[in-house]
């Protein structure tokens, strides 16, 4: 399989790479100018970390295949997760997507919405379907 580096999302026989989302990282870099305020330590801290996304955003893919979800820097698939080893999935803030929480038999992942967070919902309920709430939140 080849995953495209373009900003459209490409779907060929049961894969959908999703479109990279450049609006979290351009947040982050804008918030370093108010927190300029603060102080100068802290506003660089919030703009080399809106840079480092930005880094990210152009780099990574998220790639679903028919039986696992892919994380793709450039040409090279760096993890894997099998769907069925999937338990829970959560998109934090719907008005304003920014993280993507999902927890496997062994561990949890935290990823921050670098992607096209329809497309990311839309693969998700057609992948995983909404898997039952988490028994331990409070």
């Amino acid at each position: 399989m080849t995953v495209t580096p373009d900003s459209t999302a490409v779907s060929t026989a049961e894969t959908v790479t999703l479109a990279p989302s450049f609006l979290l990282p351009a947040a982050v870099v804008l918030l370093a100018l108010p927190c300029l305020v603060l102080s100068g330590w802290i506003s660089a801290i919030v703009g080399l970390f809106g840079l480092f996304l930005l880094v990210q955003t152009a780099t990574l893919r998220l790639v679903f295949t028919e039986t696992a979800l892919d994380v793709y820097r450039r040409d090279q698939r760096i993890r894997q997760f099998p769907y069925q080893d999937w338990q829970y999935w959560q998109i934090y803030w719907q008005s304003v997507p920014i993280l993507f929480y999902f927890r496997e038999i062994k561990s949890i992942h935290f990823l921050p919405i670098l992607f096209n967070p329809q497309q990311l919902r839309q693969q998700l309920v057609e992948r995983l379907g909404d898997l039952p709430a988490q028994e331990d939140a409070a």
